[in-house]
């Protein structure tokens, strides 16, 4: 994705209102050569996700959502998701124009004490997703900001804006798509 990383590249997409792209380094992505749809891809990165003391996910079996102008998204094989970890949310569903209806779920763990911990509505998944996003199937995604996660063993940061869930690391440059002044992007 992306042209020359030195001097020459242009984003395949410009972000909007004159805005200039990061230039990406080498071994860095710009989410401004993400298409849109959105690409599925496979990703061989270590996956950690934790909540409290809880290992809530370890997986190399991840796949990543590409969008332009977001931070990539994590969608992680259900079998690599620890027994009990994820309870059915109660609450209306979400649609997404490309990937189809989403169900979501609390994410429980424990704390340092051994104390039940719950995050409302911090995963989600698509039980039936629509055409070109089957790999999504019995995958599901979780909200960075809420946990604690890891991509090779790099803290990710939560992409901005509260709804996505976008996974900011350094291998990935904006600007992007969540914090003020964006979300009519």
């Amino acid at each position: 994705m992306g042209a020359d990383t030195r001097g020459g590249w242009q984003p395949e997409t410009p972000p909007p209102g004159g805005r200039p792209a990061t230039v990406p380094a080498p071994g860095q992505e710009s989410v401004w050569d993400y298409p849109r749809p959105p690409a599925v891809v496979p990703s061989p990165e270590h996956v950690v996700v934790r909540l409290g003391t809880t290992l809530v996910a370890d997986t190399r079996r991840a796949v990543r959502v590409l969008e332009t102008s977001h931070p990539p998204t994590y969608y992680l094989p259900r079998a690599d998701v620890a027994d009990g970890a994820l309870v059915p949310a109660g609450g209306a569903s979400t649609v997404c124009e490309f990937k189809g209806r989403a169900v979501y779920f609390d994410v429980v763990g424990t704390d340092d004490d051994g104390r039940r911990l719950v995050l409302r509505r911090a995963a989600w998944a698509y039980p039936e997703p629509a055409r070109g996003y089957e790999a999504l199937a019995d995958h599901v995604a979780l909200y960075p900001g809420r946990l604690t996660c890891t991509v090779d063993g790099e803290p990710v940061e939560a992409q901005e804006g509260g709804f996505y869930g976008g996974w900011r690391t350094s291998r990935v440059v904006g600007p992007f798509k969540g914090g003020a002044g964006t979300l009519a992007w």
